[in-house]
């Protein structure tokens, strides 16, 4: 067997890729498909220009078939990777230490737990240790600080740490469907306060002349992908300064994976002033990339939330995942779930401290977890509807 480092997507065949991120069998994740990772790098917004040199791994065999994939990449910063090592970083350098590049893999701009060491075959275990350890040798030849596997599934995070890896975990909020039939019968199982409390917001909304419509498949045309990149634009550079996807980036995804894409557009006065991109999973809703052009109270919780749970009980999906932060989610049904990275360090002194940092946060973050499920917005045992 072999390791062979590609620098595009497009070296690589679709098919071998989608083979591993994909199987037949399990719940789709459309981050891993071929289609989406090539459009971050065709479209410009994943490069080595923008500091994600992709490296993506593929284990062959000795005819090249494809056993096993790794998405990676190697980065001169830790910019639009939602799992924070600025102060890992930051100490290291006044350490007198080069923290900068590292490996990273993961997905883009995507803060979505997913497969990351991919393999389908008869010995998946077996594959996904090669693929480590061809990671941790790459890290080695390419001078890099540090490898990050973030967003992991939670198997794959107790093989990396075996492997040696450090552990991490945090926490997200999502919404899970307990095979609901409708919003409102979703909404009988909240406490009395928070029920009021939401329909009063979805309302607020309907009161200002805002309606939303949903748009997937070949509903979705270019000047829908105008109006949104407006949208993301504006939010976007409002919160972070530097919004990271271009306008070409949608308009390769929407040829790639339209299917796979829910649009949530919202009209007031005959006028697109708000947008929501979802992706459509095997058994989940994942929300992606919100913005609007008019500022209004309860439009964003409607947009990004409240259509989600609708359109994921109207297609009898699971579960609806909302991005990261977000304790506010909270009180709109969505409840707190770990989310795992593991991390090596070349410099052994590094290692130890990170080390030591990752048990206490581990710690702490399950003890945020159990105060949280302690404010649950759902009706307790005997409580009245």
């Amino acid at each position: 067997m072999q390791i062979r480092v590609y620098n595009s997507l497009e070296d690589i065949d679709a098919e071998a890729w989608n083979a591993h991120a994909n199987p037949p069998g399990q719940p789709y994740n459309p981050f891993v498909d071929h289609g989406f990772l090539l459009a971050l790098e065709k479209s410009g917004s994943a490069t080595r220009k923008t500091g994600w040199f992709a490296q993506h791994l593929v284990l062959e065999d000795k005819n090249e078939t494809v056993l096993a994939v790794m998405p990676c990449y190697l980065k001169s910063h830790s910019l639009g990777e939602y799992v924070f090592d600025h102060a890992f970083a930051d100490a290291f350098e006044r350490a007198g230490g080069r923290y900068y590049p590292k490996l990273q893999s993961s997905v883009p701009f995507t803060p979505v737990t997913g497969p990351r060491l991919m393999a389908s075959g008869r010995e998946p275990e077996t594959q996904k240790k090669r693929l480590i350890a061809g990671a941790l040798s790459l890290c080695q030849k390419l001078s890099a600080s540090s490898l990050h596997l973030t967003f992991l599934e939670e198997a794959d995070w107790r093989l990396l740490g075996e492997a040696g890896l450090l552990q991490r975990t945090d926490t997200q909020f999502h919404w899970h469907n307990e095979g609901y039939g409708s919003f409102d019968e979703f909404l009988s199982q909240l406490s009395s306060g928070k029920r009021k409390n939401i329909r009063k917001e979805r309302q607020a909304v309907r009161d200002l002349g805002i309606a939303c419509e949903w748009l997937t498949g070949k509903d979705i045309c270019e000047r829908h992908w105008d109006s949104f990149f407006n949208f993301y634009m504006d939010t976007g550079s409002r919160k972070w300064g530097s919004p990271y996807l271009n306008r070409r980036f949608f308009s390769l995804l929407s040829d790639a994976m339209a299917d796979r894409i829910l649009l949530v557009m919202c009209r007031r006065s005959g006028r697109l002033i708000a947008g929501a991109l979802n992706f459509i999973g095997g058994n989940t809703l994942y929300g992606r990339n919100w913005g609007a052009i008019e500022h209004h109270p309860m439009l964003h919780f409607e947009a990004c939330y409240y259509q989600a749970i609708e359109f994921a009980i109207a297609q009898r999906l699971d579960w609806v995942e909302a991005g990261a932060q977000g304790p506010h989610k909270l009180a709109r049904g969505y409840l707190p779930r770990s989310t795992y990275s593991a991390h090596y360090f070349a410099d052994p002194r590094l290692a130890q401290a990170v080390d030591r940092y990752l048990l206490q946060e581990r710690q702490a973050v399950s003890e945020d977890q159990v105060e949280l499920a302690q404010h649950s917005p759902f009706r307790k045992n005997g409580e009245t509807p």
